[in-house]
């Protein structure tokens, strides 16, 4: 062999035992930290690239609310968060089984925020039947809103009137809600 091929392969084997990582003969399992995993995806459909500010949202995976994290350059407003979850899921959300059951259910016409409390008001061709569904919408929208740190509470309106909508339980609610509402259907970690 030649001499200096020894001296490269002698001087390759010192650098790699001495970058610090050992190896293991088996893998091993280690848990995640505990509480809820949001996916994470760096980028949202009206900005061309991740940033450093994080937006929740909440979608939809085999009828469980799921938390996801964008990473956009700035934070959005209370408007433009909804106007971001009512676009729903990105292509990559989308192929990492995310839907949203807002598109056809409840018409949000916009949403203002007072005091901590975030109103949103419901057009008159939303479909309120009650059905699973339509569960799982407003708990997109509240569990997307209380999020936030400028929101605690979150109530809807039709026509300037206040608005008795589904929590997890099946009871109607007209007071604000707030995540603990859609506990049950928050898909676990």
């Amino acid at each position: 062999m030649n001499r200096r091929l020894v001296h490269l392969l002698v001087i390759s084997l010192l650098s790699l035992a001495g970058c610090g990582v050992r190896s293991e003969a088996e893998p091993r399992d280690f848990d995640p930290p505990p509480g809820p995993q949001p996916i994470i995806v760096t980028s949202t459909p009206s900005t061309p690239a991740g940033g450093t500010d994080a937006e929740p949202l909440y979608f939809v995976r085999t009828d469980r609310l799921v938390a996801v994290i964008r990473r956009i350059r700035a934070a959005p407003t209370v408007q433009q968060q909804m106007e971001h979850l009512l676009a729903g899921p990105t292509e990559a959300e989308r192929l990492a089984g995310l839907s949203s059951t807002l598109n056809g259910n409840i018409d949000v016409e916009g949403v203002s925020l007072t005091a901590g409390r975030a109103t949103v008001a419901v057009g008159d061709d939303s479909d309120l039947s009650g059905r699973t569904d339509d569960v799982l919408a407003f708990g997109q929208i509240v569990c997307t809103l209380t999020a936030r740190p400028d929101v605690a509470t979150v109530s809807f309106q039709s026509d300037g009137e206040t608005l008795g909508v589904p929590r997890a339980d099946g009871q109607l609610s007209t007071s604000g809600l707030t995540a603990a509402d859609y506990t049950a259907l928050t898909a676990p970690a």
